[in-house]
């Protein structure tokens, strides 16, 4: 064999060698996407992952730095491979430093100390937003693969964990949606559980209600208790807050009131002791607002105390009375400063509409409530209808008085013609 030969040979050979390392090297990649996506898919956590891919940019790239930083939530952003960094790493504020920068960059162009030792930025995004940074420091001595080619690697690799992360927050929060949900529906099945299925319609007392919460769950309550032969109770209150809070504090606080109603205290005496009660439940946090009636059908009296609520409107043959005798809304203090309570005999055909603030302040397009006034004149025009359609045709009302704006509260009626 000539020496020319010999020099084709040894430069087969070499060639040879070297495409033999660069696919050893592509096939030896190609397994590292494969362990990382058998990690994903087995749902491990992205502890788990972060040390998959660490050991394979230590291992087969000999980098030797790597700060992975992922958007943990609310734009708190950590690093997931602390190593040995320093804390001047750690808590770099990479968001503010690094989010107009979509490209792999030069660690040197940004001119920090703090970034000492690292030799890349490679940002990953999704949609044009920022999701994930990684710097990473020099790579090692080895020859068989270009720079750009480990880059694209490492970018590669890098978009598969924080998108990993990316879509476990996206399973989560979808989850957490999906039990939100179940428990706002169990607690609005609640709340229809706490009042009244139907109302009495008889010889003595005609009663309708509406009730309609902002949101699946609202604030409001109503009842109407029976407390002996010839005595029964109603009420309307407002109890600060939505959604699950406030339906477990409804709960609470319609078990106090039904229990405290039927022992018979004097009114002011059951305010009192349920101002007590609202207090232990709510360490001073929320506030109710409550009406409250017992009507004797013998002697057709009406006692009543107002305590911070809208005055439930009496109307009797074109007279109007507002119940607003009481005392200061419940939960407020550890002991009420005053108690007063109103006492009105009740005639025969006379009309008590109960309301929620959702209706009275219900307001049009102007910014202009409706008020007492409206609810006054509306019970002018229509109070011989059933009251079941006297309910339904003001709530008709007050919507076609809003106009274009939607309602922003709770809205209960509760209704009784006295007999």
């Amino acid at each position: 064999m000539s020496t020319q030969q010999f020099s084709e040979f040894d430069f087969f050979k070499k060639r040879l060698g070297q495409t033999e390392r660069l696919l050893a090297i592509k096939q030896q990649q190609i397994d590292s996407l494969l362990e990382i996506t058998r990690a994903v898919n087995n749902n491990m956590p992205i502890t788990a992952l972060a040390r998959i891919y660490e050991n394979i940019l230590h291992a087969q790239l000999a980098v030797s730095k790597i700060a992975l930083f992922i958007n943990e939530k609310d734009d708190a952003w950590i690093c997931i491979t602390p190593g040995e960094l320093p804390s001047t790493v750690l808590n770099y504020s990479v968001h503010e430093k690094f989010s107009k920068h979509s490209f792999i960059m030069s660690v040197a162009a940004f001119k920090d100390e703090m970034l000492e030792g690292f030799e890349y930025l490679i940002p990953v995004t999704h949609k044009k937003e920022p999701i994930g940074y990684v710097l990473i420091g020099p790579f090692g001595n080895d020859q068989s693969d270009t720079k750009e080619e480990k880059l694209k690697f490492i970018q590669t690799i890098t978009n598969i964990i924080v998108v990993a992360n990316e879509n476990k927050k996206l399973f989560k929060s979808q989850l957490d949606q999906v039990v939100m949900q179940k428990e706002l529906k169990l607690a609005a099945d609640m709340q229809n559980m706490l009042v009244p299925s139907s109302l009495p319609n008889n010889d003595k007392i005609e009663a309708a209600a509406y009730y309609k919460p902002h949101k699946n769950i609202g604030g409001d309550y109503y009842d109407l208790v029976n407390i002996s032969e010839h005595e029964f109770a109603f009420c309307i209150s407002d109890i600060s807050g939505k959604g699950i809070p406030a339906a477990l504090l409804m709960a609470n606080f319609q078990a106090n009131l039904r229990t405290l109603i039927t022992r018979k205290y004097q009114l002011p005496q059951f305010i009192d002791i349920l101002n007590g009660k609202v207090g232990e439940i709510t360490k001073g946090e929320k506030f109710i607002t409550l009406f409250i009636a017992t009507y004797n059908t013998q002697t057709r009296i009406l006692t009543y105390v107002n305590a911070g609520h809208n005055p439930s409107i009496l109307y009797y043959k074109g007279e109007v009375q507002l119940l607003d005798q009481g005392c200061t809304i419940l939960g407020m203090f550890d002991t009420l400063p005053y108690i007063n309570y109103g006492e009105v005999k009740i005639e025969p055909g006379s009309l008590i509409v109960n309301y929620t603030d959702g209706l009275s302040e219900a307001s049009n397009n102007e910014g202009k409530m409706f008020e007492v006034e409206g609810l006054i004149d509306y019970i002018e025009g229509h109070h011989t209808l059933e009251l079941t359609d006297f309910n339904t045709k003001l709530i008709d009302q007050v919507i076609a008085y809003k106009q274009d704006t939607d309602f922003d509260d709770d809205i209960t009626l509760l209704t009784l013609r006295f007999k």
